[in-house]
């Protein structure tokens, strides 16, 4: 069963393959994708994100929510956990949000809740942000949620051709604030 979550002004909701079109939005949209892992070029070609989605239930490897305006029912991100380790306890999380929504606080009140949902209902010692350099705002969040800067992966990933480096953050559960 999926738990939805809520803050004072979003819910957490389990993302549907309804939502297909709302996560083409923002994963194909050039200002979202700029500093994200995933792109997608076509509608159709998202159907693998949303199966993705439901892999990460089905196998018990993570979950994600949309994130949902509670005031206008406006899908405005997604946010989540990858990559769920049992043994070692570990997971990696993930957001992003479309750019209309951007400075506004969302992933600033919505992120926490998830982090506090992921430690007391996964058997977690560890979560994982990994940082796209250059991707400040991310870098900001991190620090201010309390996760801790671990060190760089020097031209860990090729984006666009290039060469990227990516930033290791960590949050222990002993660190939840």
């Amino acid at each position: 069963m999926f738990i939805e979550l809520a803050t004072d002004r979003f819910w957490l909701k389990e993302i549907l393959r309804e939502d297909q079109a709302f996560i083409f939005k923002g994963l194909s949209h050039p200002d979202v994708i700029s500093f994200y892992g995933v792109q997608y070029n076509s509608l159709e070609a998202t159907k693998a994100q949303m199966k993705w989605y439901e892999s990460l239930q089905e196998d018990n490897t993570g979950c994600w929510w949309k994130i949902v305006d509670k005031a206008s029912g406006e899908p405005v991100g997604a946010c989540g956990m990858n990559y769920y380790n049992s043994i070692h306890e570990k997971a990696e999380i993930g957001y992003w949000s479309l750019p209309a929504f951007w400075k506004r606080g969302i992933m600033n009140e919505v992120i926490p809740v998830m982090i506090k949902h992921l430690f007391n209902n996964w058997m977690l010692n560890r979560l994982e942000a990994v940082i796209e350099e250059g991707n400040d705002s991310s870098i900001k969040l991190s620090e201010k949620l309390g996760f801790v800067f671990e060190g760089k992966h020097r031209e860990a990933e090729i984006k666009n051709g290039k060469r990227i480096n990516l930033l290791m953050y960590s949050l222990l559960k002993s660190g939840v604030r």
